[in-house]
């Protein structure tokens, strides 16, 4: 069973690209985020043409996620919203199970906040937000069903995973409190998928546009993948579609994909 996550970075402007990508990697279901779309107006006409099932959380402009599928989720399944804030209307959270030849699986994309500027309310949102999201993961966990909770991050875990840590430094992607809050999460019982397939250094999900940063290799990993006890075990491999970044009018991110037993 693959199991995707893509920051597709405006779905209307990339979906050729992510028609291409479905057809080449074929993943059962492939969480989106930075949809920048509202749902009546995502282009899910195209997908489906495709025989692709779509659930939607979108917002007008910016943010929106997405769970783009083979079959549909299990009926009634479908969350949209991290719980924990009545009065947060960011679309960033989006959830269902699906059925695998080997039970079901809970797959959740998550867009979690940037925090840029550091020492304003961004910043202070991004860790509220961290908070709720380990809250929401704790009940996950207690369920006791398969849960790959994966998406874009905007967290670079450690040193390893920036070609030059000390150019983020000054980013909320790279403080103590960002990365606290990611390695207690983490430590609520997931494995981080990524890294229990390999060690290997250089290993990034996002290029900047500026400054060749994709020509330098100069990247950072923000995009990661959790799994619960229960999905872990049944973990075969973990890949990322880097070449993704080549293709014409890319993404700044590419897909990350976990290989879980069916």
């Amino acid at each position: 069973m693959l199991i995707a996550t893509w920051n597709i970075n405006g779905v209307k402007a990339r979906l050729d690209n992510l028609i291409a990508w479905l057809d080449e990697r074929s993943p059962d279901v492939a969480c989106l985020q930075e949809i920048k779309s509202v749902d009546e107006a995502f282009p899910r006409a195209a997908l489906e043409a495709k025989g692709w099932h779509v659930e939607t959380h979108g917002q007008k402009g910016f943010n929106g996620v997405a769970l783009i599928s083979r079959k549909p989720p299990l009926e009634g399944s479908v969350a949209r919203g991290l719980a924990g804030d009545d009065t947060d209307e960011h679309a960033r959270f989006i959830e269902a199970i699906y059925d695998g030849e080997s039970g079901r699986v809970r797959v959740a994309s998550l867009y979690l906040p940037n925090g840029n500027p550091l020492g304003t309310e961004k910043f202070d949102y991004k860790l509220r937000w961290m908070a709720r999201l380990e809250a929401h993961a704790r009940v996950r966990l207690s369920e006791e069903l398969p849960f790959v909770l994966t998406g874009d991050y905007n967290v670079i875990p450690q040193p390893e995973d920036a070609r030059n840590p000390s150019a983020w430094t000054g980013d909320a992607l790279f403080q103590p409190e960002s990365r606290g809050a990611m390695r207690r999460l983490v430590n609520l019982g997931f494995t981080e998928a990524l890294r229990a397939a390999s060690d290997a250094p250089d290993i990034y999900t996002f290029w900047d546009y500026q400054a060749g940063a994709w020509q330098k290799n100069n990247g950072i990993r923000i995009d990661h993948a959790l799994l619960s006890p229960e999905a872990s075990s049944r973990l075969r491999g973990v890949g990322i579609d880097a070449h993704v970044r080549g293709w014409e009018k890319p993404s700044d991110h590419v897909p990350l994909i976990v290989d879980l037993a069916a």
